[in-house]
């Protein structure tokens, strides 16, 4: 064999190695390369996050309870306002000339009565001194110095006098009737016209104003709106996998939109009992001292769970989900398999907690540089370079 020959062919089986080396270690028949982890014994403390929205935990609508035009609106939105303090008039129209006349009935249905009682007061004199005169004429007639037709006669004036005086206590009773029917008319007539004046029910601020002077409103209609400043709270949304852990009374930590570098500690006050069925979400309501906080702003909340002891964990990483099913590929020889597991709490750095499933000796494959299947030769590395 010739010189040439020879090299052209020791230059072909180099190629042909190099080749190979290629497809076994770079192409598609090369081992992929992934990282592995056992089950770490170890404290798990678990959070949940949610983005919530700032809002008033108490909201005060104040609205008429009659029909009227505004006169006056005492406060704009923005304003501190006291328990008690009017913030809106309505046109009162007659209601003051009402008063006046229902006042003067009044007065007129007192002069009545008082009438009444000097009339029955004569009356009963006059029955007292007709009683005692038909007495003493009895006692005449029995003795025979006066005649049986001048006793009738002082009987008569007797039974006169007594339907006199009840006659006299009719009028008086019909009186304070018609006195107390008077009185409630005023009372009446009185509550409308403080009606027509708005009042806050509570000390807080002005959140909006609805209306404008001069509008016609019906009973109901909402005028202003009215929150106590140091009475806001956090409408946080949970996802419903995460929900389950959360009580009332647990810490949390929230960090306002507009202080992104400021965070302060609050508490679940509430949890609502009726989940969102569109985007599987949960109500939490968080307190917090938010002393600059605007409404409707965003907010970060981090509620802190129970903390685990003892916990079996892996990577979040390493958990997959095939076929509706929980799991993580098992590193067996050089080949994957998949096993199922149960899982437990999850933790925001990216822990989660195996409850069954695996054994402490299991090499848990965390990171891959590609999809992981049934039958792919594996090498384990210490980290995944990416390109």
């Amino acid at each position: 064999m010739s010189k040439l020959r020879l090299k052209m062919v020791l230059l072909g089986a180099l190629l042909i190695s190099v080749f190979a080396w290629v497809i076994l270690t770079k192409g598609p028949l090369a081992p992929v390369n992934v990282t592995t982890e056992k089950i770490q014994t170890e404290t798990l403390s678990p959070e949940v996050f949610g983005v919530g929205i700032v809002e008033a935990r108490h909201s005060y609508a104040i609205s008429p309870v009659m029909t009227g035009r505004i006169s006056k609106l005492l406060v704009d939105q923005g304003d501190q306002v006291q328990a008690g303090q009017v913030v809106a008039e309505l046109d009162p129209i007659d209601l003051v000339e009402k008063l006046t006349s229902s006042r003067l009935v009044g007065e007129r249905a007192a002069n009545s009565v008082k009438v009444a009682e000097a009339q029955l007061v004569q009356s009963q004199s006059q029955g007292r001194t007709m009683a005692a005169s038909y007495k003493r004429y009895s006692e005449l007639q029995a003795q025979g110095f006066v005649s049986r037709e001048l006793l009738d006669a002082k009987l008569n004036e007797k039974t006169a006098a007594f339907a006199a005086m009840d006659a006299a206590t009719a009028s008086l009773a019909a009186a304070k009737r018609d006195q107390s029917r008077a009185q409630s008319d005023a009372a009446g007539v009185a509550r409308l016209r403080e009606q027509t004046r708005l009042t806050s029910p509570v000390s807080g601020i002005v959140t909006a104003r609805l209306v404008e002077q001069g509008a016609i409103i019906v009973p109901g209609q909402t005028i202003l709106q009215v929150i106590k400043p140091d009475d806001l709270w956090i409408k946080t949304r949970i996802d419903q996998k995460q929900a389950g852990m959360i009580r009332a009374g647990q810490k949390t930590t929230v960090v306002l939109r507009s202080h992104p570098q400021t965070s302060v500690s609050g508490v679940v006050e509430r949890i609502d009992l009726i989940s969102d069925a569109v985007t599987e979400e949960r109500i939490v309501n968080v307190a917090a001292p938010m002393p600059n906080a605007s409404l409707g702003e965003q907010a970060e909340v981090t509620i802190k769970l129970p903390v685990q002891k003892n916990a079996r964990a892996i990577p979040a990483a390493a958990v997959k989900r095939i076929n509706q099913q929980d799991g993580v590929w098992v590193l067996q020889g050089h080949q994957p398999k998949f096993k199922p597991v149960k899982i437990g709490i999850s933790t925001l750095d990216g822990r989660t907690q195996i409850l069954d499933g695996i054994a402490d000796s299991d090499e848990v494959i965390v990171y891959s540089q590609q999809a992981i299947k049934e039958g792919l030769k594996l090498k384990v590395v210490a980290e995944i370079v990416r390109n």
